[in-house]
């Protein structure tokens, strides 16, 4: 009777390429997840307390000053999301070549030969894509809801400088 030995650590640390790129993944997450509850955070400040223009703030400057914390970092989920996926299909690349490299070695292509580069090109791949996914809805709906907050800023302050109401 065989016994099934996996463990996702083995996965994502058998090959040092593998390992690399699963670190880089990883790091991408966490910085991803950073910035998603930093920003939820954010907007639920902006909820209670909304960005308001006065009379006497410089026009010139506010709404730039106001909207730069909704903005801040939305670079990084935008490459992430683009980045991650390829990323991934690197280290998938990677353990599909690691499996032909042990076909050719073993003259064999049973399971036992094969899967474990595939299971680290898939590994890579899903961590690739639990970078991308998430890192693409936050950007989008954040970079939306400062444009819209941008938007409604510039409107208050035409209609201070004009004086007059819509």
């Amino acid at each position: 009777m065989t016994t099934n030995h996996f463990s996702l650590i083995n996965l994502f640390t058998g090959d040092l390429l593998i390992a690399v790129t699963s670190i880089i993944l990883v790091i991408g997450s966490i910085i991803s997840w950073v910035i998603i509850i930093e920003k939820i955070r954010l907007w639920i400040s902006e909820k209670r307390q909304p960005a308001k223009i006065r009379r006497d703030d410089n026009m010139e400057t506010i709404i730039d000053r106001l909207i730069r914390p909704f903005d801040k970092n939305l670079w990084f989920l935008s490459m992430a999301s683009v980045v991650a996926p390829f990323i991934g299909l690197f280290g998938t690349v990677w353990g599909v070549m690691m499996s032909f490299s042990a076909i050719g070695v073993n003259k064999s292509a049973n399971i036992a030969v094969i899967a474990p580069g595939l299971a680290a090109a898939l590994g890579t791949t899903a961590l690739g894509l639990m970078v991308a996914i998430p890192a693409a809805i936050a950007y989008q709906y954040f970079s939306k809801k400062s444009d819209a907050l941008y938007d409604e800023l510039d409107e208050a302050r035409k209609e201070i400088l004009c004086g007059c109401k819509k």
